[in-house]
């Protein structure tokens, strides 16, 4: 069976990397374009693209995949599996592989059909995700599932979930390769009466309102760390907050810094409290909240806002 594999990020590398060692098929990749990074805007290609290049797969970073058509038609493949490409698919294209097109998808569908499934399940309070392997279809993420796999959220960051879910994506995608390559397509509806929605998410949404509940706030900072990181200000200053834990409640302000020791730096919320372990102060580099602590930089009584 011939496949062609559609990804971009670092999450897909490994779902191409395993269908590659299990002597998969894969004749051609699809990404997104190089982009400029840095301050010096160098342009970079995606992970996906430099591991692919890097193991002699023949490689198309099409501008828009949908004025592309003919182009994935005459290479003669099967089927396509995607992860995380970033375009969506025409019926024109999903029309040129006659065994389907197939999405690694990180939840567990109908939940949160869209751009940051993973975010919106921890930022939701889930306890479990999973991946869903999904036939495509023009509207989003609606079509009928070929498998799921389960996994327990824990107190995970986005960073940690994403690599979870990477690896069980990989295994996911080589199960349901062998499903359609024996034929073996026993298919399940999604119940759209149960579908949620959740779009890209912005820097701007990890605003840290310490007037909100304890719980939420932790949920909050894990969603978005370590990027694009959840932050607040402190003596005028950007202070991205990368991981926190709920702590005793207390007495103080919304906002107040109650305690700063080699535990971390314990907040105030409008509901309960939040002891942050690690942050991030503006221009510089990651830390341990208590090495920050160390730097004399906060103190009991001081504000985060």
């Amino acid at each position: 069976m011939k496949i062609v594999f559609a990804g971009s990020p670092e999450f897909a590398v490994p779902v191409l990397k395993t269908l590659l060692e299990n002597g998969k098929n894969v004749t051609a990749v699809v990404t997104q374009p190089d982009k400029p990074t840095g301050r010096k805007k160098t342009l970079t290609p995606t992970p996906v693209k430099s591991f692919a290049l890097s193991v002699g797969l023949l490689v198309y970073d099409f501008q828009k995949i949908r004025d592309n058509a003919e182009t994935l038609k005459n290479l003669g493949a099967d089927i396509m599996i995607t992860c995380a490409y970033g375009q969506l698919l025409t019926k024109e294209v999903l029309d040129c592989f006659k065994g389907g097109v197939w999405n690694i998808h990180a939840s567990l569908l109908p939940e949160f059909r869209g751009a940051s499934p993973i975010q919106s399940a921890i930022l939701a309070g889930k306890t479990h995700t999973g991946i869903t392997v999904m036939k495509t279809e023009v509207s989003l993420d609606s079509g009928d599932m070929l498998l799921v796999k389960r996994c327990e959220i824990g107190n995970l960051t986005y960073g940690g979930l994403s690599q979870k879910l990477s690896a069980l994506g990989a295994e996911a995608a080589l199960e349901a390769v062998t499903l359609l390559e024996r034929g073996d397509k026993q298919l399940l509806m999604q119940d759209e009466a149960k579908a949620t929605f959740c779009k890209k998410i912005s820097k701007e949404q990890g605003k840290i309102n310490f007037n909100g509940p304890s719980a939420y706030i932790c949920r909050l900072i894990k969603a978005f760390s370590p990027a694009p990181a959840a932050f607040c200000t402190f003596n005028g200053a950007m202070l991205n907050i990368l991981n926190a834990e709920i702590a005793e409640d207390t007495e103080g302000k919304a906002g107040e810094v109650i305690s700063a020791d080699k535990r971390g730096i314990t907040v105030k919320c409008g509901e309960g409290a939040v002891i942050i372990t690690e942050l991030q102060p503006a221009g510089g580099k990651a830390m341990k909240a208590s090495d920050f602590v160390n730097g004399r930089k906060i103190k009991a009584g001081d504000f985060l806002e």
